[in-house]
């Protein structure tokens, strides 16, 4: 689990084809990982294979490749890193699975006074889990929900990138046409299932007594 709140930027050092995926070496700040660990790379949850003082090695399935953009990843391209949260640990941004949903491209971006409007298109598929000021991860980064735009040929939401946000990640370099991993949000896709099967009668109320709220 993460919070979609980027630890820095690491490098990819290389990208080697692995069976039908592709191992990643991945240069990064962090140290004294441990073997297993789980790492965010551009909000893609993949597992420490082994690692230096210099970089760490993951391995990206096929399916990882299918439905995110790390199959493009070449050497020298950078990505975010976060290591996964730990009890304890504040929860600046939002309950983060490291799940890519699918991809989603730049449509337009708006610089602004203060702050920079960045507008993404996305499949139906994913359109229906996001919400106005709801929570999205964007290549790992949690951001905000401005707004939402459903037409018939096209879905789209906007973000507000804060100067910060846009000195600490990769965001401020997008351009028109740049891919990046869309993860929804959790309890919209919790919401959905839950919905899609009606409680047996008696259900709610015998969870209650036993939960102790009635009598």
């Amino acid at each position: 689990m993460f919070t979609g709140l980027v630890d820095h930027c690491g490098r990819i050092a290389a990208s080697t084809p692995s069976g039908s995926g592709r191992t990643l070496r991945v240069e990064s700040e962090f140290r004294e990982l441990v073997l297993g660990e789980s790492i965010a790379c551009d909000g893609v949850c993949l597992t420490v294979e082994s690692w230096d003082d210099r970089a760490f090695v993951v391995t990206a399935g096929d399916e990882t490749l299918r439905v995110t953009t790390l199959g493009g990843k070449r050497a020298g391209e950078s990505v975010h890193l976060e290591r996964a949260l730990r009890v304890g640990d504040r929860l600046g941004g939002h309950l983060v699975q490291g799940h890519v949903d699918g991809v989603g491209v730049v449509q337009r971006i708006v610089p602004g006074p203060t702050w920079t409007r960045v507008d993404f298109s996305v499949p139906v598929a994913l359109a229906r889990y996001i919400a106005q000021k709801g929570s999205v991860t964007v290549d790992g980064v949690s951001l905000t929900v401005n707004d939402v735009h459903d037409a018939a040929s096209e879905h789209t939401f906007s973000v507000g990138l804060v100067p910060h946000t846009l000195a600490v990640t990769r965001l401020g370099s997008f351009a028109v046409g740049t891919k990046v991993n869309i993860e929804t949000d959790l309890l919209a896709r919790y919401a959905e299932r839950l919905s899609a099967f009606p409680s047996p009668p008696g259900v709610s109320a015998e969870l209650l007594r036993r939960s102790g709220f009635s009598g």
